[in-house]
């Protein structure tokens, strides 16, 4: 048995090709992460090597199945109920493809545990722009998306898009999770612009994000048109919505 206090969040569909190297680049780690697997139905196979691998690793890996794809948002609110559930304090989002590197892992870890934030957010943006075999267009887009999102709502992040993230479980007991709305990108702004808005110590921690050398981009028009549309609902939400805050801040 090897006991954690942190799970990461990996959702998947069709990442057959990269789902062993990451499960097995996370438990190379000197800290202990345990991982737990959204898959939505994934005809690749994806699932069967999860489940193999949970034979070599039946107290560090997890998996949850959903039938189809349901969305990005709907599979990490899944695993923040299932983290919780299980009693950890420290729970993770990162990407199946590598675009994150399991090696910063520690780092966003020690943010909340050692210095106390409440969420750590590996940032692309927080030191120039970290980020590797995008296409220009695809930064700009990107890069200028974040600067949007910080003009309308005065959240003060650079990198409000982020999927890398490390949440202490007080915040997501905080948050009402099944009040949470969007499913794609805007996803990821609505769980920030809450966690900020609860009152909650964020902390961004540069890295240096990789896009993807095997499998398919999931990103797509209307995932991105609901972060631009959708951050003026959150506008909106930020002059007449209350929010809850922390029990306990200290």
């Amino acid at each position: 048995m090897n006991p954690s206090d942190s799970i990461v969040i990996i959702p998947t569909y069709n990442e057959k090709e990269n789902i062993e190297n990451i499960i097995r680049a996370v438990f190379t780690l000197e800290k202990v992460f345990h991982i737990l697997v959204i898959e939505d139905g994934s005809p690749d196979g994806t699932a069967d090597i999860v489940r193999r691998l949970q034979g070599e690793f039946p107290d560090r890996l997890f998996m949850v199945e959903r039938s189809g794809k349901q969305g990005l948002g709907t599979a990490y609110i899944c695993g923040f109920k299932w983290g919780l559930e299980h009693n950890y304090d420290y729970i993770f989002e990162m990407d199946a493809d590598f675009s994150h590197s399991p090696a910063d892992l520690p780092r966003l870890y020690a943010a909340c545990a050692d210095e106390g934030y409440d969420l750590a957010i590996g940032s692309r943006y927080v030191s120039g722009v970290n980020v590797i075999n995008w296409p220009m267009s695809r930064v700009l887009m990107s890069y200028y998306a974040s600067r949007y999102v910080q003009f309308i709502t005065g959240i003060p992040v650079r990198d409000t898009t982020a999927g890398f993230k490390c949440y202490r479980r007080r915040v997501l007991e905080t948050i009402n999770l099944d009040g949470i709305r969007f499913k794609g990108y805007a996803f990821q702004i609505e769980m920030k612009h809450t966690t900020w808005k609860c009152g909650f110590r964020i902390k961004e921690v540069p890295v240096i994000f990789i896009n993807r050398e095997l499998g398919t981009s999931k990103m797509n028009s209307s995932i991105f048109g609901e972060a631009v549309f959708g951050v003026l609902r959150l506008r909106w939400d930020g002059w007449f919505k209350k929010y809850p805050t922390a029990k306990d801040k200290n």
